[in-house]
């Protein structure tokens, strides 16, 4: 069930998704990692360090070579919020073992893999992705996850 700070933490997550480095505008999307009501790391979808993103360059890869969403996630240069806000609990040293993910999009299967192996047990997050897989293995490896009203 949605509580308070479940949506508090669901602002901040959309807060943190405007500073992504993604050309399309609707695909901004933020993560927030928390643990006891503390935010432990966060993370938005955009290049690599050391690397000009797709914004900068004034072109999607993926929008020129019409991918659909949800499929051929290796071609962008992109890493996915998730995916950040866990690689920088990593760099920082900071435990996200059991802890709650807070994010703008349901996870696709890449961040749900990562999730998993993190030890995150709960997601929370607004928008829908077109990855059903991605809910069965949440399912299966018994890690809570609910969609919160827009």
């Amino acid at each position: 069930m949605i509580d308070r700070w479940d949506k508090r933490f669901l602002e901040l997550a959309d807060l943190v998704a405007t500073w992504s480095s993604c050309y399309q505008e609707n695909r901004q999307i933020g993560a927030v990692i928390v643990k006891d009501k503390r935010i432990m790391t966060t993370g938005y979808n955009g290049a690599p360090s050391g690397i000009e993103s797709c914004k900068s360059k004034g072109k999607c890869i993926r929008r020129e070579l019409n991918i659909p969403s949800g499929t051929q996630l290796e071609k962008c240069y992109a890493v996915h919020a998730e995916e950040n806000a866990i690689a920088q609990a990593a760099k920082l040293g900071v435990s996200v073992d059991g802890g709650t993910l807070y994010c703008t999009h349901q996870p696709c299967v890449v961040c749900t893999r990562i999730i998993i192996n993190s030890g995150i047990k709960r997601i929370v997050y607004k928008k829908g992705y077109p990855s059903d897989f991605s809910l069965e293995l949440l399912k299966e490896a018994k890690v809570e996850i609910e969609r919160a009203e827009e």
